[in-house]
């Protein structure tokens, strides 16, 4: 799980920052897309350690029973939702804001 999560971080700051420019440079707003960058220390990392906790002190030989393979799917693919879905959501909601 700690190497998706590493990935997941890769992706979701370079996602971040791809959309955050672009939103950027639209003119969504002045200081609200530099929130969005906070919001990556704020959320993303503690989300990621709840994602990476529950199988940090597993041993390789409790890792490897079968019995968690459905467990360890889906920790893996709410982190990917969450790291790539995210960045999206949070431009949204500040270009939503920024219109208000």
């Amino acid at each position: 799980m700690s190497n998706n999560v590493a990935y997941a971080l890769l992706v979701y700051t370079g996602l971040q920052i791809f959309v955050t420019v672009a939103a950027m440079e639209r003119g969504a707003g002045s200081i609200l897309p530099y929130f969005a960058l906070v919001v990556l220390v704020a959320a993303i990392i503690p989300a990621c350690r709840f994602f990476e906790r529950r199988w940090i002190g597993l041993s390789d030989e409790a890792a490897a029973d079968r019995s968690l393979a459905p467990a360890y799917r889906r920790d893996q693919l709410g982190l990917w939702a969450l790291a790539i879905g995210l960045p999206f959501g949070l431009t949204a909601l500040f270009k939503t804001i920024a219109a208000v």
